[in-house]
């Protein structure tokens, strides 16, 4: 094949980014907001002063371009870690078989009631897929699920080549459908909660009309994803990652009857004192209070957990280790959801949750203490290209940053905005927040960085702030599944061994689609008169 016929590796394209970033901070002026501090929420964000933009001495990049990974390693250290734990944690998983043995459960249930009157009509897959899609959906809604789904791609990726598809549909399971949920967000208390806020809205107002947002954004992005896995579950050599896959073939090629069910003394051990902790926990935190945006409601939600994991452990355990294993995976899970809603864990306690996840699992299958750090260091070996380009990529934002353009951009943007008309302006905020996102994915310093100043232009053209708000949140959401910037897109296709080429070819006609589909559904904030708008 020739070498211009040659697709680029991943790193190429990140760190040809990198470079033409460079390169930019010779040719763009540097600039600069003035900036105030202001609290949003009761936390304290530093916001741009609309009206303060000034021309600044500019600081080309040069040798830095070679620092970037290291200055990006240094920024996304928590996402790199993050990464690390969970390859690590799911290796000892792995090592136990228990992966395996979900997924011939599941092959076996989905064939025992496949052929069953309606559900034979819709298909088993189907309506498993819209099951979990939805699930992810609504987490990326309500509490703007991102890295989350980075450990969730190393369970469904798996799951969905066992059932004959390939790892883009096991990718769009979780992280997607996440993404979806992201940008037709109605609760998500990082975008819409801080968009509002620094915009002096009611918090979460005009919900209703973003619950329809919602609703068709997910429809609209299910049946897309549901056609092409169809499409792959016909022909499985159209699927452009084929050849990729083979790795997860191999992986979890072991067969059910060369998996020895048993159930150790050390597994009882593990779940007697894993009872204990839970129940401590429970007597301490008695009443949780979950957050759903700007409402809380206390419920019993670590007793509960506590009670259900003391049940099912005993039934789990009383089959085999495998399944104790896989329950342990299951309320991993809860404990993640509660923690985040809950208590308002991040990355390191979601980190922390999976690595105590794996040690309980190497203990509980009777491993030495050595084979489970050989596991897990065989795990983060394993993963390790996952962290390298997501600290590669980090160094992108570095670069623009001690270049002095990132304002000088965002001002330029804005002004291509004036002498519009409502509509126009409107949908050229929409086109400005989605280009801001390609370089600077993180919603909550978008919003810090772009609101103040676009909800003032807003009232200026007569338009609500409300629809700016919404321009903000589409923006923000749909280009997070293509944009080479950002650390949780990397992370997850690198787990899932997709290479970022064959991603962006796949994704690009689903970009555009949703891109024209927010659009539409952006016309109608100009007119409305609901609350909020």
């Amino acid at each position: 094949m020739p070498v211009f016929k040659k697709i680029p590796h991943t790193y190429v394209i990140v760190f040809s980014i990198v470079v033409l970033c460079a390169v930019l901070t010779w040719v763009i002026p540097g600039g600069t907001f003035d900036r105030q501090t202001v609290s949003v929420d009761g936390v304290d964000r530093s916001v741009v002063i609309p009206g303060s933009f000034h021309y600044t001495e500019k600081n080309p990049q040069t040798w830095q371009v070679f620092s970037a990974l290291f200055d990006g390693f240094v920024d996304k250290a928590d996402i790199i870690v993050f990464i690390l734990i969970i390859g690590g944690a799911f290796w000892i998983m792995n090592e136990s078989k228990a992966i395996d043995v979900a997924i011939g459960s599941v092959l076996r249930f989905t064939r025992r009631i496949g052929n069953r009157g309606l559900i034979r009509k819709i298909g088993i897959d189907n309506l498993i897929f819209l099951l979990i899609m939805t699930v992810f959906s609504l987490f990326g809604a309500v509490f703007g699920m991102s890295e989350e789904t980075i450990a969730f791609t190393i369970i469904f990726v798996p799951l969905a080549i066992s059932m004959g598809y390939d790892s883009i549909v096991g990718v769009s399971l979780c992280f997607v459908a996440a993404a979806l949920g992201f940008a037709g967000a109605f609760l998500n208390p990082f975008t819409i909660g801080i968009a509002q806020g620094l915009s002096d809205l009611p918090l979460f107002s005009g919900l209703e009309y973003r619950l329809i947002m919602w609703v068709v954004i997910s429809a609209v992005g299910f049946a897309f994803i549901l056609r092409y896995a169809r499409r792959i579950k016909k022909d499985p050599g159209r699927s452009p990652v084929r050849d990729d896959d083979e790795y997860w073939r191999k992986l979890h090629s072991a067969g059910q009857d060369k998996i020895d069910y048993h159930t150790p003394v050390s597994a009882w051990v593990v779940y007697i004192l894993l009872t204990i902790v839970m129940i401590i926990f429970a007597v301490v935190h008695p009443m949780t209070s979950l957050s759903f945006g700007d409402r809380a409601a206390a419920v019993p939600a670590l007793p509960v957990l506590a009670g259900l994991f003391a049940i099912t452990g005993w039934i789990t355990l009383k089959k085999s280790v495998h399944f104790f294993v896989i329950d342990l995976l299951l309320f991993t899970i809860l404990y993640l959801i509660t923690g985040v809603m809950g208590y308002g864990w991040y990355i390191m306690e979601i980190a922390t949750l999976f690595f105590a996840m794996g040690i309980s699992t190497g203990i509980a299958m009777s491993y030495e203490a050595n084979k489970i750090t050989k596991l897990f260091l065989d795990g983060v070996k394993d993963i390790m290209s996952a962290a390298l380009i997501v600290g590669l990529a980090g160094g992108i934002i570095i670069i623009l940053q001690n270049g002095n353009i990132i304002d000088t951009l965002l001002y330029r943007l804005s002004e291509s905005i004036s002498g519009m008309g409502r509509i126009a302006s409107v949908g050229m905020m929409y086109v400005v927040q989605t280009v801001i996102n390609l370089f600077m994915p993180s919603g909550s310093a978008k919003a810090a960085l772009t609101m103040p100043m676009m909800s003032q232009f807003s009232d200026l053209i007569g338009v609500s702030r409300q629809a700016t708000v919404v321009a903000f949140q589409l923006g923000d959401g749909f280009t997070n599944m293509i944009t080479p910037t950002s650390g949780v897109l990397l992370g997850v296709l690198s787990v899932a061994r997709i290479p970022y080429e064959k991603w962006f070819r796949w994704v690009l006609p689903f970009i555009v689609i949703l891109f024209a589909l927010g659009l539409l559904l952006l016309i109608p904030t100009v007119f409305m008169n609901l609350k909020g708008f």
